[in-house]
């Protein structure tokens, strides 16, 4: 059974599951978990089938936070076989038009998914999304087989089913830092971890996301301006979306002051520059890991963050296994992924010094 869903992440806060499209036998059907039916039945009956799904972490995610749902049979996800054969493009619309030959719409990527009544391009477009997963699934994994990669990809997926089970945990000292934060100094972000802190909590009050509140490159040019202003009103600052004013221009004009008047031993540290010291003996044991990494994933046509990232290097060299086992056993690594990069780790780290690791 193939099987998909449609969320309204781009329209609310606390996201849900407004769609799920079934595929089976030549016939896709759509399922309105907003139309009051009750769906145990069917979610108990699914539970138990064989899914294919294309980026099932999310869809997983998704339909266990909105209906507890969790598959006890086994998981097919074409986008890990994609990956695990080395094709450089795994998206739906690539991969349709690869195996199918078939152009997939995009024009209601953006909908909102929540609204009723739901027009006929919605429903063709969410349709497409598990019409073609059989037949995609069909090459996909007779090139996996081909290549005898296929223990990879069914441990990858099982790890993929594993992870959704859990709640990915928000680290609070870091979640505030978005993206365009480079060259920024311990005070101006200061200033970004406030005005996150209140776009945060407009958001959740609002049931919008917070780009609907304020933009990561308004809420970066915002904090810089007011870390060079001390004394300015927000009015002679960067201009504000329409939406800003009463109630929420006021928590937002005391989000600035509690920055403004945070001592320095108070400020987030600049992580950029703590980066320019020295690198020591594990900053090398990294580097070189990487670079072996990079060049198996070459020979084999893979992508290097498929076999491991850097954090999951950075912690093996904290670890400093001496056998496969052990790689095993202190990092997040599959077994595919261990017998491929074993004899490299231990090769790096037996002849990286001992000091400073």
């Amino acid at each position: 059974m193939a099987l998909d869903t449609e969320a309204d992440s781009l329209h609310s806060y606390y996201e849900k599951v407004c769609l799920i499209q079934l595929a089976a036998d030549g016939e896709a059907y759509i399922v309105d978990p907003l139309a009051g039916l009750a769906l145990s039945g069917l979610l108990d009956v699914l539970a138990a089938k064989t899914l294919l799904f294309h980026g099932a972490d999310y869809d997983l995610r998704m339909l266990r936070a909105s209906l507890r749902f969790r598959p006890r049979g086994e998981v097919h996800d074409t986008m890990i076989a994609a990956q695990v054969i080395g094709l450089k493009d795994f998206g739906l619309a690539a991969l349709a038009e690869r195996f199918c030959g078939v152009a997939l719409a995009k024009s209601s990527r953006k909908a909102d998914w929540a609204r009723r009544p739901l027009t006929p391009t919605q429903l063709a477009y969410a349709a497409d999304d598990v019409r073609h997963l059989p037949a995609i699934a069909d090459a996909l994994l007779e090139e996996v087989q081909r290549l005898g990669r296929y223990h990879w990809y069914r441990e990858s997926c099982q790890r993929m089913v594993a992870s959704t089970a859990r709640d990915r945990v928000r680290d609070p000292e870091n979640a505030w830092r978005i993206k365009g934060l480079k060259g920024l100094n311990a005070h101006q972000l200061a200033f970004v971890r406030e005005l996150w802190r209140w776009r945060e909590s407009e958001a959740q009050r609002a049931d919008r996301p917070p780009f609907m509140v304020l933009g990561n490159p308004q809420l970066r040019d915002l904090a810089v301006w007011a870390a060079a202003h001390p004394a300015a009103s927000l009015a002679h600052g960067p201009r504000l979306p329409r939406n800003c004013t009463g109630r929420r221009l006021h928590a937002l004009e005391r989000a600035v002051e509690h920055a403004r008047a945070l001592p320095r031993p108070e400020w987030p540290k600049d992580r950029a520059r703590g980066g320019s010291r020295r690198p020591d003996a594990a900053s090398h044991a990294v580097s070189a890991l990487m670079a072996e990494c990079a060049r198996i994933a070459g020979d084999l046509g893979l992508a290097p963050p498929l076999l491991a990232s850097r954090a999951t290097l950075e912690t093996i060299v904290a670890r400093r296994p001496r056998s496969a086992s052990e790689i095993l056993a202190c990092s997040p690594m599959l077994p595919w992924q261990v017998e491929l990069l074993a004899p490299a780790i231990l090769n790096v780290l037996g002849t990286a010094p001992e000091e400073g690791v």
